[in-house]
């Protein structure tokens, strides 16, 4: 794969990339739009394809890029279509600081030390080549106006950016109300690109659920709710059976208590 021009991935990492702090926007969520926009730069080479709503591989051979050749790897192992949603979700630890990293040798932005509170060491990153970003940006905001993306990139990069949240990073305020519609519209016009921006609010929406149940409250003395029971040591472990699962398996059964030999 040439490097004339950035991958998706490099280009959603720069849009977020704030140019007055240095920190990215939507930091949780662009950690899964990177995951994402990988599938869609590796659509677009021609090594994936969408599934239903599952990704298969095509064609396995190396794009000549090391962080896509590793997803795409990691794909041909799993032997069988991957649903879009549990690629996504899945660990992505060091991610976005790979992508960073690449950036800055490449001089797209370079690194700021410094200390939180005088004493937490920590690292901004302010872009060097303005150009490029602001080409990409003019890319998504002709987009907006015409309501017609130019390329699939375009389309995908709009997509991932409403995904991710972006929307009020690039276009804020009641002024960029209707811009942000505009880009919300913007995917349907890739269908890679949807598949893959879908499936990243699914994952987000699915964790903000879950957060938001464990954090509702249990009336006094109500009984638990299947699912709902205190985890052991054992079922903590996933895919490992509590205590009394465990002995139903091995033909185990309780004893039934002895009667009382008081009168």
């Amino acid at each position: 794969m040439g490097r004339s021009r950035r991958t998706i991935p490099e280009e959603l990492l720069l849009l977020a990339l704030d140019p007055a702090t240095g920190t990215t926007a939507q930091p949780q969520s662009l950690d899964l739009g990177l995951a994402g926009a990988q599938l869609v730069e590796l659509a677009l080479a021609g090594r994936i394809a969408p599934d239903g709503d599952r990704i298969a591989v095509i064609l396995a051979r190396p794009t000549g890029d090391p962080t896509l050749d590793s997803a795409l790897e990691l794909l041909r192992r799993r032997g069988s279509p991957v649903r879009a949603v549990h690629w996504i979700g899945g660990p992505r630890l060091g991610l976005r600081q790979t992508y960073l990293t690449h950036l800055e040798r490449c001089g797209m932005v370079h690194a700021v030390e410094n200390q939180m509170c005088g004493v937490l060491p920590t690292t901004r990153y302010q872009a060097t080549d303005t150009a490029v970003s602001r080409q990409i940006r003019a890319r998504l905001d002709s987009a907006i106006r015409t309501g017609t993306p130019p390329d699939a990139r375009t389309a995908a990069l709009a997509a991932l950016a409403h995904a991710v949240g972006l929307g009020k990073h690039l276009y804020p305020g009641n002024e960029g109300r209707s811009s942000r519609s505009r880009l919300r519209d913007l995917i349907r016009h890739d269908p890679m690109g949807g598949l893959v921006a879908h499936a990243v609010m699914d994952v987000q929406n699915g964790a903000a659920g879950q957060a938001a149940a464990a954090r509702r409250p249990q009336p006094s003395g109500a009984p638990r709710k299947a699912g709902h029971a205190p985890v052991t040591a054992a079922m903590a472990v996933v895919g490992q059976p509590g205590p009394p699962e465990q002995m139903r398996r091995r033909g185990v059964t309780r004893a039934a208590p002895r009667p009382s030999l008081s009168h």
